[in-house]
């Protein structure tokens, strides 16, 4: 079997493991030390987070999303496909190299998602920008880190505490959408979710088609 090529590897602010990118033939991984945090020929719930999410939001004019992780850009990709040409989507991920690598290496792999004139980038952590918004959006997707419980930053377990979930209730419009992926379930989260103030609906997604691991993802109406 073909060796993976290291590409190129970046520091994540605050931990003491490197991110870093690879390739073996047409396939691309990203991971942190020996765990590998995406893959790109396995990315079916994240496809799913976005078309769930953004579902019935077609025809609805000046539509905003937020999407907190860039990953492979396939989130972002999907997302594109269930909003109007006024829409306005906004991913944040706090890592640049993964910003550049999806400018350069990644980009072909969703289709170069992120030249669409209705994405912007933000270059920071997504829930700030959660908590400085107030009704702002109208769906509001998380597939930061491993779900719920941390991989890579312990600080992404704040997005998920009830405060942490308040705030996202709160930075949506009315009928709003908020998604989570996650590769594992976690019934204590749809409990927090509920108790957020969420009309909560648990969705399981296949990895590859119909093959490979099943992920969670948690879709919240504001009631």
């Amino acid at each position: 079997m073909r060796p993976w090529e290291l590409l190129d590897s970046s520091e994540v602010v605050g931990e003491a493991k490197e991110m870093s990118l690879y390739r073996r033939g047409d396939e691309y991984s990203i991971k942190t030390g020996y765990s590998e945090l995406m893959n790109s020929r396995m990315h079916g719930s994240e496809d799913a987070l976005a078309e769930l999410g953004c579902k019935g939001l077609k025809n609805k004019p000046k539509t905003r999303v937020l999407i907190g992780g860039l990953g492979m850009g396939f989130t972002l990709a999907e997302a594109l496909k269930h909003v109007p040409d006024d829409a306005e989507v906004v991913v944040a991920e706090l890592v640049p190299a993964v910003v550049a690598w999806n400018q350069s290496h990644l980009s072909a792999l969703a289709g170069h998602p992120l030249k669409d004139k209705r994405v912007i980038v933000h270059h920071g952590d997504v829930g700030k920008l959660i908590r400085a918004e107030k009704g702002g959006f109208d769906a509001i997707l998380l597939d930061v880190d491993n779900g719920p419980e941390g991989l890579t930053r312990k600080e992404n377990d704040a997005l998920y505490s009830a405060s942490g979930l308040k705030a996202s209730l709160a930075a949506l419009r009315d009928g709003g959408v908020f998604g989570v992926w996650s590769t594992f379930p976690d019934v204590r989260f749809t409990k927090r979710m509920q108790q957020a103030g969420f009309k909560v609906e648990e969705v399981r997604a296949r990895a590859h088609g119909k093959r490979g691991s099943k992920h969670m993802i948690w879709l919240g109406a504001r009631r």
